[in-house]
């Protein structure tokens, strides 16, 4: 395996619209937590090749201590030349010196949970910072030498998505990924909120225009990038490679080695479960799921499935069936067939849901 995902629960404030395996910081566990990273890393090390893509998401990495973030930026794990070394951080953790610190750590790509640049839809989000923050934590990222990519929830009410988006392409960053909010259940605020689907609609033919104008292409349903600063982790997902994965909740896709299975899933219990010593849930991934999967991920990029390399690592008998499945898909000018490669046009990128399940249905 070549990337890997670390997790890092710890969070300054449990913002109200997440799902994600979050805890405030209690006396003694940001250290427990690393020393069960460090030995996991060690026992983890002989089964990786130099990793080509590190990410270090959360939570909120960059809350950490200075000496905490040596501690985890030093794990002792294989690194390529040319690694992807990717950190989340909030802008209300960073300044000039905590960015020239993960600098010298070694990070090189800062995902920025911005969200908005609008302090009323800021406080609706239960976000810690504001829009001056946000400003000065993307402009230092950048004057450092980071790529940056910036996130941004769209189409929520009261807001001028326009001038979000906007802001973000003025700013110069190389990377954007512009999501509609998803009411999670069990979080406050996806107890509280009805999506509009008019209104995320508008968001995003919104954010195709206006991102698109300032050179980032749509490569992903969400995300937009200038040619040569798509998110190399992330693209590792979309393709079903196989990934290692440490920290409290925290999901890998290993290589199976038992007869019938293509992969095996592992997923670290919560934090402080995971702390004594839980072991992970295993789940094993037959080659007929690995195909769904393959094709429900796949083709939420401009890049789509290779469909004759999905069935050499699959042995399944898919090619010929897909690609007759796809035909009326596209004569509606939703897919393109590229040699064995099957591909979202940009009008399929917005309906890939209808997509999968028609292909699916072909599997069945």
């Amino acid at each position: 395996m070549t990337s890997l995902y670390v997790h890092v629960p710890f969070c300054p404030t449990i913002c109200p619209y997440c799902a994600f395996h979050a805890v405030r910081r209690t006396p003694g566990a940001v250290a427990a937590y690393l020393d069960r990273l460090r030995a996991d890393a060690r026992a983890l090390a002989p089964r990786l090749a130099p990793l080509e893509t590190l990410y270090f998401g959360g939570g909120t990495p960059s809350y950490l201590r200075e000496r905490e973030l040596v501690a985890l930026l030093d794990l002792g794990l294989p690194l390529a030349e040319d690694a992807e070394v990717t950190l989340e951080a909030n802008p209300g953790t960073l300044n000039r010196k905590r960015v020239e610190l993960l600098k010298a750590l070694g990070v090189n790509r800062l995902s920025i949970g911005v969200q908005s640049f609008q302090d009323p839809v800021l406080r609706a989000l239960g976000r810690a910072h504001r829009r001056k923050g946000a400003l000065r934590a993307v402009e230092e990222a950048l004057a450092a030498g980071f790529r940056v990519s910036v996130d941004l929830i769209l189409g929520l009410p009261g807001q001028d998505v326009e001038a979000d988006l906007r802001t973000a392409a003025r700013l110069g960053v190389g990377h954007v990924s512009a999501y509609t909010l998803i009411p999670e259940p069990g979080t406050p605020l996806g107890e509280r909120t009805e999506p509009d689907p008019d209104r995320e609609a508008e968001a995003l033919a919104a954010a195709r225009a206006i991102l698109g104008e300032a050179g980032l292409v749509r490569y992903e349903v969400s995300n937009f990038a200038r040619p040569g600063e798509e998110a190399r982790h992330n693209r590792v997902y979309w393709r079903m490679a196989f990934w290692a994965a440490l920290g409290p909740a925290a999901a890998s896709h290993e290589p199976a080695d038992a007869p019938g299975v293509y992969a095996v899933r592992r997923t670290n219990p919560p934090l402080f479960r995971w702390l004594a010593g839980e072991p992970p849930k295993e789940e094993a991934v037959p080659p007929l799921e690995h195909a769904k999967e393959a094709l429900m991920m796949g083709l939420r990029t401009r890049e789509g499935v290779d469909l004759g390399q999905l069935e050499a690592r699959t042995g399944l008998p898919l090619k010929d069936r897909l690609l007759e499945a796809a035909a009326p898909l596209r004569e509606a000018g939703w897919l393109e067939a590229r040699g064995s490669r099957l591909a979202p046009t940009e009008a399929g990128l917005d309906r890939v849901h209808s997509l999968v399940l028609s292909l699916w249905e072909a599997l069945s």
